[in-house]
């Protein structure tokens, strides 16, 4: 059996290369990956080589979104432990939707921080994979009032195609994914298009999930949420910025940080295996393994309308 990786070796520097077969020690499983999924950070480490204050040590392995089969495993294993960074997927789950579960247990983190409950008002800032995954699963807890902005993708750089067609197909795919407004704020400052949000909405949110890892998403956020609401930032961003923050302290907005995940693996699954929440709309565009620079190109570029890139191995 080969062991084939895609590592990153400088920014900009992918390579295909051979590895030995790891030896499996008594407690552990080898597992061959079927399905990976590419992901913003990946993004980040790739062409910046940084992700938000985190610097990549290199060379680096790269897939951390992926779902495969155990080829082998250790003499003392006889199942996966509830503490094991492994999760088996029931039959009803594929390979492709197990690659999604480590975004989508972002998304659960997320939603548990700010406490969604039945009924409550919520704002999305960013239609990208995370905002559109936030948004399916707020409203798999019941919200039952979701907006979700498209002015910024949270994760495309500068110098990708941020073409109002592409803002627009991320905003339709959010609709199908269930969100009951949509709004592409082309221009205007932080305040006017809080006033835009509230309009559509005809409340102000209880609950502003910050996806877009921007100053220009986190300001309208402090700006529109309801007093005494929260504003839960998810996107990674810059190390620093510049916001409002006053107009958050005297009104009582709570700003809580998400940093991944803890214990929200089965959660996600559980959710996919009951067809609560749908990830298949996300996964735009398939790659086989020898793909991998052209998946890496197109969803940096966002070209042809990339969601979430899909690599088969």
């Amino acid at each position: 059996m080969d062991n084939t990786v895609v590592t990153l070796h400088g920014v900009n520097d992918l390579r295909m290369e051979k590895l030995p077969v790891p030896e499996v020690d008594r407690d552990e499983v080898l597992i061959r990956v079927t399905k990976v999924g590419l992901c913003g950070s990946d993004l980040c480490s790739v062409y910046k080589g940084t992700h938000g204050d985190l610097k990549i040590g290199l060379p680096c392995g790269m897939g951390h979104e992926a779902a495969g089969v155990v080829t082998k495993c250790g003499q003392d294993v006889t199942h996966v432990k509830p503490e094991s960074a492994h999760r088996r997927l029931p039959d009803s789950v594929s390979d492709e939707e197990g690659a999604v579960v480590e975004p989508l247990a972002v998304a659960v983190h997320a939603c548990r921080r700010a406490v969604v409950w039945a009924g409550c008002n919520v704002l999305v800032t960013g239609a990208g994979p995370i905002g559109l995954l936030c948004l399916s699963v707020a409203k798999a807890l019941g919200a039952t009032n979701i907006l979700i902005t498209g002015k910024e993708s949270g994760h495309l750089p500068a110098t990708a195609n941020t073409s109002s067609d592409i803002k627009e197909s991320r905003l339709t795919m959010a609709k199908q994914m269930g969100a009951d407004h949509t709004l592409l704020a082309t221009s205007g400052d932080a305040q006017s298009q809080a006033q835009q949000v509230q309009q559509i909405m005809g409340c102000q949110p209880d609950i502003t999930m910050e996806c877009s890892g921007t100053k220009a998403g986190l300001t309208l956020g402090i700006y529109v949420t309801k007093s005494g609401g929260k504003l839960v930032q998810v996107g990674v961003g810059p190390s620093e910025v510049t916001v409002p923050l006053t107009h958050a302290a005297v009104r009582e907005v709570d700003i809580l940080g998400v940093y991944r995940y803890v214990n929200c693996f089965p959660i996600a699954i559980d959710l996919l295996a009951k067809k609560l929440v749908d990830v298949k709309p996300l996964i735009t565009h398939r790659f086989n393994f020898e793909e991998f620079q052209k998946a890496f190109d197109m969803f940096h570029s966002a070209e042809d309308g990339a969601v979430k890139c899909m690599i088969s191995c």
